[in-house]
């Protein structure tokens, strides 16, 4: 008798494995069986129908439990490692503070209609729209809430390479930049009408941002646009009358990305020729070379003041610099498969290793203490800036394919401009804990990446 099972359990196998036998027709091994285990003759043929079936679901149940568990187990490991990455006050936190939220595998929604690689994704500042361009020559407007298609917008001849949301104030426009030369403005509030088309580079456009303003109390309104070229130009257009404005030259090659600060006042730039620059916005004239990549850089973006005390901490300042103050410290991603963070001022702060591949995307958290990257490895990665940018989290697969962008979803309110310190240290602090609280209400807890594999993914709490 089997030490495992009990009496009554070894009786109900047999059982079972006698009706098997009849239902495969092995007759003499039935009888053999029946008369080896002793099955009572009061196990008939109305009897064994009862037990037909019984091993095989059982035998199908075992597969399929067994299935299950190694998923379940592969999950338990993964949140297992984000245990062991979590500082205990985050671990208390984590569930009602959006500073430390961090996205998590499965993603929310998973949008899928382009039909080439996806290149790049904005948010609406205000409704659930999110636009993304594809090689396909479209841009599609989604919900992201919803996970649903809006509609498909065409007009480019050749692959759409950037989208942003941005514009005057009250009259939010989408911009998209191409291959075919051309940068496209569209009006949301009338069936994303294309309502201008800029020519002027002259060869393709890798990158476009609207330029903040900082007029006090409007900091994310404003006519400007700049955008990057593979003709080596910044140009910075006007979109109310379609003209551009100014040409920034300076870079050696092909610039890949560009982006403005929260104020407007300066411009970040990086691309083939492996540096990044940094350009006073108002009169085109370089303020600062970032060089130390080995490859060409894909993706900057300029730290906003949130991530000022971080950061400072990362780069051993006593001190953070002023909120009101610009371009402080920015960063960096690159073909050489790190990230780089700098201050203002060119000074290498600290590079950040462990992407497989090329870095295509980087965005810092709004809550100010994380930068999240993306890259051709399908991974999202998530750098802790307090803890001297260890990276904390790793979203495997993130995608089936290279990430190619990354976009975190605007704050629900608008950002409070600092105009100025004051000299009155109290009232300072009280100003930048108001900053701190209003910031913290409104941050949205939603990130949109695109791939080469054809799908958006909303990763939302």
């Amino acid at each position: 008798m089997s030490t495992i099972l009990t009496n009554r359990q070894a009786e109900e196998l047999h059982k079972a494995i006698l009706a098997y036998l009849h239902v495969i027709d092995a007759q003499n091994t039935a009888a053999a069986f029946r008369e080896e285990v002793n099955i009572a003759e009061s196990f008939d043929d109305g009897t064994r129908k009862k037990y037909e079936g019984l091993l095989e679901k059982k035998w199908t149940s075992v597969v399929r439990l067994q299935k299950k568990v190694l998923e379940l187990e592969a999950r338990n490991a993964s949140l297992q490692s984000e245990l062991d990455s979590t500082t205990p006050t985050s671990l208390l936190r984590r569930n009602q503070d959006p500073t430390s939220w961090l996205p998590r595998a499965p993603a929310r929604h998973t949008l899928q209609s382009h039909r080439q690689p996806i290149t790049c994704v904005a948010f609406h500042p205000i409704f659930s729209s999110l636009a993304s361009g594809s090689e396909d020559t479209t841009i599609k407007i989604w919900d992201w809430e919803l996970g649903e298609l809006e509609r498909t917008v065409k007009g480019h001849t050749k692959g759409v390479l950037d989208v942003d949301f941005g514009g005057p104030r009250g009259g939010t426009l989408l911009a998209s930049c191409s291959s075919d030369l051309t940068i496209k403005l569209w009006d949301p509030s009338d069936d994303y009408k294309n309502i201008r088309t800029l020519p002027g580079h002259d060869h393709s456009v890798s990158a476009i941002r609207f330029v903040p303003s900082g007029a006090a109390g409007s900091p994310s309104s404003g006519n400007l646009l700049v955008s990057a070229s593979r003709d080596k130009t910044l140009r910075v257009w006007d979109v109310t009358t379609g003209y551009c404005v100014k040409t920034i030259r300076g870079h050696a090659d092909w610039i890949r990305d560009v982006a403005p600060s929260f104020d407007g006042r300066w411009l970040l730039s990086a691309g083939n020729d492996q540096t990044a620059r940094l350009w006073d916005a108002s009169s085109g004239e370089p303020k600062c070379t970032f060089i130390g990549h080995e490859h060409v850089v894909e993706c900057v973006t300029i730290a906003p003041p949130v991530c000022y005390a971080a950061l400072a901490n990362l780069a051993g300042l006593k001190k953070a610099p002023p909120l009101s103050s610009s371009a402080e410290f920015i960063a960096t991603g690159s073909r050489d498969k790190t990230i780089k963070l700098w201050d203002g001022r060119g000074t290498l702060i600290k590079t950040l290793v462990g992407h497989d591949n090329w870095v295509r995307g980087l965005v810092f958290h709004p809550g100010g203490k994380y930068l999240l990257s993306c890259g051709d490895d399908k991974t999202i990665r998530c750098w802790d800036l307090t803890q001297e940018g260890k990276c904390v989290k790793t979203l495997e697969d993130a995608h089936g394919h290279f990430v190619s962008c990354i976009r975190w979803a605007p704050n629900v309110v608008k950002d409070v401009p600092v105009n100025g310190d004051t000299p009155n240290s109290a009232a300072n602090g009280l100003a930048k804990k108001k900053e701190e609280e209003a910031a913290k209400a409104g941050i949205r807890c939603v990130i949109a990446t695109g791939s080469v594999d054809l799908n958006v993914r909303i990763f939302a709490s």
